[in-house]
């Protein structure tokens, strides 16, 4: 007979399903519009494009690294798009040309990171940092910090249009993305070897895993992803705003952690981190739908990723003490 899970393996399996159950709940009691399917769909919506950025994020934290990058490679991709897209009178040839503008912008500003990580040595933190001043500052200074706009309604239908007039395109993006690199995780060798990497580097190198490789693949993906992200950001706006994603990183590391992935690297999940940005963007609307300032935001967002890294150090030392 099957041996029945105990509490520990029980909150370990399902902590992610706990909380966010737990949160529907309290939000389904606070705001009575919570519940409907139109909150959902606006919830996919808003969650797309931090959830966008979060896949690659939670790629970069399986080897063990961070991306403080990923929110300045989205303003830039976003401003790069929608100056050609506005200076091309938002034609079908602009948007296309922006689109791949901007995604090429990101992959290339990813590349770089991690090109100075793996072949320059230097710390992912570092590395990434330097790329988020030089990505901050150069979306401002396409237009000396002004907005870009009139970029028309043939570029919004990209990010902010609907399919069948109720589901965000953008977050159809976000769910077909999050099974792309489930799949991949899973299944290939260079997903495979993400968790080798974050395990045990020195090991991955020893049995034959280019390691430097991946971890210039690795930052390039994310690159790729933030730059899509910023594409999709312009194009819901309808505007190129150079401050965009500020703070994107921050939530995509706490999407990640809530997720369970661990900062030390080896562990983690696309479909997790769908859960944390799902759990954090629930945090935010009901805080909407009850009309409560945004600082509180922060408050309970911080307390959410403190508890969750508390709730997996107590399974994982439950674990170990069984073992």
């Amino acid at each position: 007979m099957k041996e029945k899970m105990n509490f520990n393996e029980i909150i370990r399996k399902y902590n992610l399903a706990i909380l966010l159950v737990v949160f529907i709940l309290i939000s389904a009691i606070l705001s009575p519009n919570f519940l409907t399917l139109g909150n959902f769909l606006n919830l996919l919506q808003q969650a797309s494009i931090p959830g966008i950025v979060a896949i690659g994020m939670t790629l970069v934290i399986l080897l063990g690294g961070i991306d403080l990058s990923v929110g300045s490679v989205l303003a830039f991709s976003g401003m790069i798009s929608s100056i050609i897209v506005e200076k091309m009178n938002g034609s079908g040839v602009s948007i296309l040309l922006g689109c791949l503008a901007g995604i090429a912008v990101g992959t290339a500003m990813g590349l770089l990171t991690g090109v100075l990580i793996a072949r320059f040595n230097l710390p992912d933190f570092i590395a990434s940092l330097a790329m988020m001043e030089i990505g901050r500052g150069a979306a401002l200074l396409t237009t000396s910090g002004n907005p870009v706009f009139g970029l028309g309604d043939a570029f919004h239908i990209l990010g902010g249009g609907f399919l069948f007039g109720r589901v965000a395109i953008s977050g159809l993006f976000w769910i077909i993305l999050t099974a792309i690199f489930a799949f991949m995780l899973k299944y290939s060798i260079f997903g495979r070897s993400l968790f080798a990497i974050g395990g045990n580097r020195e090991a991955a190198m020893l049995s034959g895993i280019k390691t430097k490789r991946n971890y210039a693949l690795t930052y390039m993906i994310s690159g790729l992803l933030s730059g899509f992200a910023g594409v999709l950001t312009a194009s819901w706006m309808s505007t190129g705003q150079p401050t965009a994603g500020n703070g994107y990183e921050l939530d995509a590391i706490a999407a990640s952690v809530i997720g369970g992935a661990s900062l030390s690297g080896g562990i983690g999940s696309i479909g997790g981190t769908f859960g944390g940005v799902f759990l954090l963007q629930i945090i935010t609307n009901i805080f909407n739908l009850v009309g409560l300032p945004s600082y509180y935001q922060r408050i309970a967002k911080g307390a959410i990723i403190i508890f969750a890294l508390l709730l997996n150090q107590f399974v994982s030392k439950g674990k170990g003490g069984k073992e």
